[in-house]
């Protein structure tokens, strides 16, 4: 049987290149990976429209992946968790790892908004005054980095629980939050380190994790897919 595909998505106001010396590592080490752009983001900015929201990131993601032929292992990083969740959701069987990494871990019903702490909703409100539409780029972002849609941040998530299924799941959570005094994900972490189904790592980086290299992502990625290859 061929090794999964791990498909990258990243956090909120980035793009595919993000992930780029992930991918190079991983395809270097013979593995299959694809980084991905959401629609309304970076190169896919122009597809932005008045329907543009975590259900379209979802639904854009699930029509990409159904035509991918074999297993996959999702990686999702900050929002990329809550796509991660929903395509793992609406492929169930297909979905064989899923990594969120320090990022939102969602059940039925909850969406960013809900999940963070002050400092966050204070800079997607901020962050928005501008357009109104379009979540502004923290300053520390990288230059490429373009505004994301607000309607994706408050959203709530539809879950039917089959994500629940995915055979293997794994959390890490970043260290050093950078952005905010304290993290909104540690009670994310905290959670899932009570449920058996979920192994949880804990990352010596800030919520950059690429900020020094690929390794320990790729690390990481490496371990689900020891796991998967293990069942």
């Amino acid at each position: 049987m061929s090794s999964p595909t791990v498909v990258l998505v990243p956090g909120a106001c980035h793009g595919a290149w993000w992930y780029a010396p992930v991918v190079e590592a991983l395809t270097a080490r013979g593995h299959r990976a694809l980084a991905v752009t959401l629609p309304g983001l970076c190169e896919r900015a122009d597809e932005l429209d008045g329907t543009t929201n975590l259900a379209s990131h979802v639904a854009d993601l699930v029509a990409r992946l159904r035509d991918l032929d074999g297993d996959l292992v999702l990686v999702g990083h900050s929002y990329g968790g809550m796509v991660v969740a929903g395509v793992a959701d609406a492929l169930p069987g297909r979905v064989v790892g899923m990594a969120t990494v320090d990022g939102f871990a969602p059940e039925d019903g909850d969406s960013c908004w809900a999940s963070v702490n002050d400092a966050m909703r204070a800079w997607y409100l901020d962050g928005a005054a501008r357009t109104g539409v379009l979540v502004d780029p923290m300053p520390q972002f990288d230059a490429r980095a373009t505004g994301h849609p607000l309607a994706s941040l408050v959203q709530r998530i539809p879950l039917t629980g089959a994500h629940r299924d995915v055979p293997v799941k794994h959390y890490a959570l970043a260290a050093h939050p950078a952005w905010t005094p304290v993290s909104p994900f540690g009670p994310v972490a905290d959670r899932l380190r009570a449920d058996p189904t979920w192994t949880v790592h804990d990352l010596p980086t800030t919520h950059n994790v690429l900020a020094d290299g690929p390794d320990v992502l790729v690390g990481l990625v490496g371990e689900v897919l020891a796991d998967v290859a293990a069942r």
